[in-house]
């Protein structure tokens, strides 16, 4: 069984939110995940939910990427994801929320700000249930993509490959990263955790 995952692929992540935490092309990526899905029997949607009040939130970009002494909230950054607003929502192209088979929606609690899909804290102590999901409908191989490469797609991908011992391949095509120095190094940790990082679907073999 495969099951193909889209990571966080919100407008809060694209030039469609400007004022939030916007990746070139982010918005551009909803018909290359359509396509991973077709390789697949189930398909995942992941959405950030974080409420305004975070104790993260800064008030302007400049502040953003500061340490902070909170065990599951590790960096700052600005307000995005919040229920409710435009940010929030899924990029174009992509299916209704209820065509998916799962959802799984993360960061809720203000002081809790995960990257990854499979664990609500940073810490990886308290499920999503995501692992569990997959392993009871018997998924061997995972496909991911979404948004950002470099954060929360690479540890999601390295969460499923660590914690559930699946074959987890990462579709660069239906990914953008924040920034390249950081993009290819987070290629370069997958790839060592054994996970397939692929240009394209058409380098696929399930």
């Amino acid at each position: 069984m495969i099951a193909s995952i889209d990571v966080d692929p919100q407008k809060t992540f694209t030039p469609l939110c400007p004022s939030e935490l916007p990746v070139h092309e982010g918005h551009l990526i909803g018909q290359a995940l359509n396509h991973q899905a077709k390789h697949a029997q189930l398909r995942v949607l992941t959405k950030d939910a974080h409420p305004a009040n975070a104790v993260w939130v800064v008030d302007t970009h400049d502040k953003m990427l500061k340490p902070l002494k909170h065990a599951n909230a590790d960096l700052t950054w600005v307000s995005h994801a919040v229920p409710g607003t435009e940010g929030f929502k899924v990029i174009p192209d992509l299916p209704n929320i209820t065509e998916y088979d799962h959802v799984i929606w993360k960061g809720i609690e203000p002081d809790l700000h995960p990257y990854g899909a499979c664990f609500h804290d940073i810490q990886e102590k308290l499920s999503t249930g995501l692992i569990e999901w997959l392993t009871a409908k018997q998924v061997k191989v995972v496909l991911v993509g979404g948004l950002a490469t470099d954060y929360c797609v690479k540890t999601t991908a390295l969460q499923l490959k660590q914690h559930g011992q699946f074959d987890v391949w990462v579709n660069l095509e239906a990914c953008r990263g924040i920034a390249h120095d950081t993009t290819v190094v987070a290629c370069k940790e997958m790839i060592e955790a054994g996970i397939h990082v692929i240009g394209s679907l058409a380098e696929f073999q399930a």
